[in-house]
């Protein structure tokens, strides 16, 4: 088994130039944003690992994206209850996120307030430095908490061949540790090997029996597979004739029920983003408040066919 080598066509550089239009002068999609479902926070884009294919280019020196403060996250959740927006669940993103010291205060700050929270880790040792915090938040808060846990592949080389070498066994024993502990646990993987969904999940499904992880590798939300991304590779441009070929709704893409809150380096406040796979790109960032980020999106970037119009693909539940 190996990591896919099959040469793909490079992206024609005419796509993906025009907000309005595509290189062939067709309307290019939107998405309104129909309700505030989920809202995600950077909590800053340092990592205790660098990866081969990070999207977020996530490392040990990347601060492009500052640590959020606890005092920023409570703005947006007053927000939150100030428009009535009925956002359900809140996301914690990176970077590593228990690598930001503020991360329990956040959790308490949306837990407390009966919302669900979510956070992505690759749960080795800043989550380990912080679990007498997560036990506390358990106890209190019981399964409106989920970690979800990345692994990248069932089978310990390839998933070092993306996260580095000696990173399989912590990341293993922090998923075993959360499990036993009662949390609710997800784990994101990828399809980067030539296998079929099926024998992907099949291999998630032996490795999670082994060690006595209590997930359900046949729940497309319990373990997420997503597919690989990457800007250069040639796809489609997003029409707005495309939501009737494909038969699919603008209300299933990401940015119908989401936003993701970063903190540039440098940069005063925070600002929203329409998406959490688009940090860099200031066509992607829609103002400093929930309220001015509520305008459409348009689907200018590889990302939004690859990713989430033809691979249908979402980042929470």
């Amino acid at each position: 088994m190996a990591v896919t080598d099959l040469v793909r066509p490079q992206l024609d550089p005419r796509k993906f130039r025009d907000i309005a239009i595509t290189a062939r002068g067709e309307p290019r999609a939107r998405v309104a944003l129909k309700s505030l479902d989920t809202l995600w926070f950077n909590t800053g884009t340092l990592c205790n690992l660098t990866c081969a294919n990070c999207y977020i280019e996530s490392s040990p020196r990347n601060d492009r994206l500052v640590y959020l403060r606890a005092t920023e996250v409570r703005e947006y959740l007053d927000e939150i209850e100030r428009e009535r927006l009925g956002t359900r669940l809140i996301g914690f993103t990176g970077g590593e996120p228990f690598m930001n010291l503020e991360l329990p205060e956040m959790l308490e700050h949306v837990l407390s307030r009966g919302m669900e929270a979510m956070v992505l880790t690759n749960a080795m040792k800043p989550m380990h430095k912080m679990k007498a915090a997560l036990l506390t938040l358990r106890e209190r808060h019981g399964d409106r908490l989920t970690i979800r846990v990345s692994i990248d592949h069932y089978a310990p080389p390839l998933h070092e061949a993306e996260r580095g070498a000696r990173s399989w066994q912590p990341t293993l024993d922090g998923l075993v540790w959360l499990s036993r502990n009662g949390f609710r646990v997800h784990v994101a993987g990828r399809h980067f090997s030539n296998e079929s969904d099926g024998a992907v999940r099949a291999g998630y499904a032996l490795m999670f029996t082994e060690h006595g992880i209590a997930i359900d590798a046949t729940d497309p939300v319990a373990l997420t597979i997503f597919p690989e991304m990457d800007a250069h590779i040639d796809v489609p441009e997003i029409t707005t004739a495309c939501w009737g070929i494909l038969n699919k709704s603008p209300d299933s893409v990401m940015c119908a029920t989401a936003r993701m809150v970063v903190k540039r380096k440098g940069a005063g406040r925070p600002a929203v983003l329409a998406c959490t796979l688009l940090p860099y790109d200031p066509q992607f960032e829609l103002g400093a408040t929930l309220k001015e980020a509520s305008r459409s999106v348009a689907l200018n970037h590889p990302h939004c066919a690859k990713f989430c119009v033809l691979g249908g693909a979402a980042c929470s539940r």
